[in-house]
């Protein structure tokens, strides 16, 4: 028997299918868009701090130096790139356009050699940033594992 309230019921149902349809690529956003924190080179000789550059694309400044790494005598707060700027604070991870999978089209800057790639960066299920540097069609892929803090 069909009722006034049954026929909007059966309206109601296909409706609310439809919205958690829309709704779940939305819950099913990776997270490795999720690149913000701090995280250890691969190396473990700095950390890199990803903060929102302002316009929701990350932005990494190097946030610490690993002292154990540096020459005797040599303090973090005294290294410099060679345009003499501070390595703390300079800033290395930039220009990133959020993907379908990762965060790409940015630059990220290597103060040891001078020299700036193209490179693209997401999070993997472990937490830690997958980041890839390359100069034309090679690219080197390194994970630098995330920061627990202190």
């Amino acid at each position: 028997m069909d009722t006034p309230t049954s026929g909007a019921l059966m309206r109601l149902i296909p409706a609310s299918i439809a919205f958690f349809a829309m709704a779940l690529p939305a819950a099913a956003e990776p997270a490795n868009h999720d690149v913000f924190g701090t995280f250890y080179t691969q190396a473990g000789t700095s950390r890199v701090t990803i903060e929102d550059c302002g316009d929701g694309s990350p932005c990494g400044r190097v946030s610490a130096v690993n002292p154990d790494t540096l020459q005797p005598g040599t303090n973090p707060e005294d290294l410099r790139t060679k345009a003499g700027d501070p390595i703390i604070g300079l800033l290395i991870l930039e220009g990133f356009e959020q993907k379908r999978s990762d965060w790409r089209g940015g630059t990220i800057y290597d103060p040891e050699n001078d020299k700036t790639y193209a490179a693209r960066i997401k999070r993997l299920e472990d937490g830690d940033l997958e980041l890839k540097g390359c100069v034309g069609p090679i690219c080197q892929t390194q994970v630098w594992p995330a920061y627990a803090g202190e």
